[in-house]
């Protein structure tokens, strides 16, 4: 067996690193680097995304402080795969015609939550942490319906109630944390307590203004242990900027692991798969010093609300409506269905519908955006399934689509492409099965309400689809125009398949 990467076997990797062989890396000297990034959720998005940026930010400086502490906070795969490599791995670039691969330093350490608390909340409090990053995933910061943390939650009740009895005692306690924003607030209050020393927080998960959203959640649950003093504190003295990211990062294959190790002359098991499209817009509101991502291809900005809507509408828009002609027409893959000339026509116009609604964000031409993400979309190495991207439609839909009809509506437009997308979706639920006959999975946390509401035959099902308001909102459901539309489009998808 080849012997695996890691600090001792990197020469041998970095003499393949020659004209003509598409290995490159590490941008910086891994054993001259020091952390001053805490990571939470150390998984292969972050270490095809920020990871990335922060080593070409420290390149781009000859910074050797940025450093990253990955938290898992859950499974300990991530250190049985990095911990015997030192950190180090690889990041396999696959386009539509060229793979390149590129080892990544800027990992130093990894650590496990639940075992490994105390070193991670000593971490996460260390004066020589002025940036902490997160993806957790939305999953990872159980919130409550209303956006606050879900105190009925058991791991979360159990680090608000440490919580509380630190803050009554005025010193640590040495339970584990148990969740990511358990462990954020429980390190603020030993931050505040030991040194004061200001810290900008992150999240770099795919939520909607998830600087705020992770602001609100420290915040109640410091409010729900009492401690309030440490509430007034972060509220001076940390900044949760929020941001937007974006590569594909499709699971590791063995298939692709292999091809790395052929790479590398070594065995990776950390190796992760992306695509060559990196994106990271991040609001500039910083405590403390940062890596220079903005010469690391970032883009820093006062608001990234224009470039995440631009995302929603252009790009997950266009994957939804993708997903849905794509399975019905029995396309199984994306880039099988993005290239079907019917549906690549429908996409066109709902991307062109889209931008009549957006305001381009310097420095954005969103036409070129959008011929981008087809460009992307037809990579076949990004192995998205039409039924994988078709998942929580009633949950994704509002924010991709609905907003587009919206807005068009209150101008005096109904649009075709975007009214056929929901109606796509209506299609795919009604139906459940494509033009082959082959079945098409409802896996959405509506379905029970989705299957009543579709049983039955097809007259009447526009309207019974309307009156899903957890996906149509009313302003859709009474405007007689789109009414009149989707059920010429929802008739129409359904007579072609059958």
């Amino acid at each position: 067996m080849a012997d695996r990467l890691s600090l001792r076997t990197l020469p041998r990797a970095r003499e393949r690193a020659r004209p003509g062989v598409p290995v490159t890396g590490p941008a910086v000297d891994p054993a001259a680097t020091s952390v001053g990034i805490v990571h939470l959720g150390v998984g292969a998005f972050h270490r095809s995304h920020q990871a990335v940026h922060t080593e070409d930010a420290a390149a781009a400086r000859g910074d050797t402080s940025w450093g990253i502490l990955g938290v898992a906070p859950r499974s300990p795969r991530v250190l049985e795969q990095l911990r015997p490599q030192d950190g180090l791995y690889s990041v396999l670039t696959a386009g539509r015609t060229e793979t390149s691969l590129r080892i990544v330093g800027s990992l130093r350490d990894v650590a496990l939550l639940g075992s490994e608390s105390e070193r991670v909340l000593a971490a996460l409090a260390a004066p020589t942490t002025p940036v902490v990053t997160l993806t957790v995933s939305e999953k990872g910061y159980r919130r409550a319906v209303d956006g606050g943390p879900d105190l009925a939650d058991p791991d979360v009740a159990a680090d608000v109630d440490v919580l509380r009895e630190e803050a009554a005692r005025g010193r640590s306690d040495d339970r584990p944390a148990r969740t990511p924003v358990g462990a954020l607030c429980r390190a603020l209050v030993r931050r505040r307590r030991e040194h004061g020393t200001p810290v900008t927080i992150v999240c770099c998960d795919n939520l909607a203004d998830n600087g705020a959203v992770l602001r609100r959640l420290v915040d109640g649950v410091l409010a729900a242990a009492g401690a309030e003093t440490d509430r007034a504190w972060v509220g001076e003295a940390v900044r949760f900027p929020s941001t937007m990211v974006d590569r594909i990062t499709p699971a590791t294959t063995p298939q692709r692991r292999d091809e790395a190790a052929a790479l590398l002359g070594l065995r990776d098991e950390g190796v992760v798969v992306a695509e060559p499209f990196s994106q990271w817009v991040i609001e500039d509101s910083f405590a403390g010093p940062r890596p220079a991502w903005e010469q690391a291809g970032a883009v820093l900005t006062a608001d990234v609300a224009p470039w995440e809507r631009a995302k929603l509408r252009l790009l997950n828009g266009t994957h939804s409506a993708v997903a849905y002609l794509g399975a019905l027409a029995g396309h199984r893959f994306i880039d099988e269905a993005v290239t079907d000339p019917r549906i690549a026509e429908v996409v066109r116009e709902l991307q062109a519908e889209a931008r009549r609604t957006l305001d381009a964000p310097d420095g954005l031409d969103l036409e070129a955006y959008g011929e981008a993400v087809l460009e992307r979309f037809a990579n076949p190495a990004t192995g998205y399934t039409t039924a994988q991207v078709a998942g929580d439609g009633s949950q994704k839909l509002p924010q991709r689509v609905v907003g587009t009809i919206t807005d068009l509506l209150d101008r005096g437009e109904v649009p075709v492409a975007a009214t056929r997308t929901m109606a796509a979706w209506a299609a795919f639920v009604a139906r459940g099965r494509d033009a082959r006959g082959d079945a098409l999975p409802l896996d959405d946390p509506l379905a029970p309400v989705l299957r009543t509401v579709t049983a039955g035959d097809d007259l009447g099902l526009a309207d019974r689809v309307l009156g899903v308001d957890q996906v149509f909102p009313a302003r859709l459901r009474e405007d007689d125009a789109f009414r009149r539309a989707f059920r010429q489009e929802l008739a129409e998808l359904l007579a072609e398949a059958g």
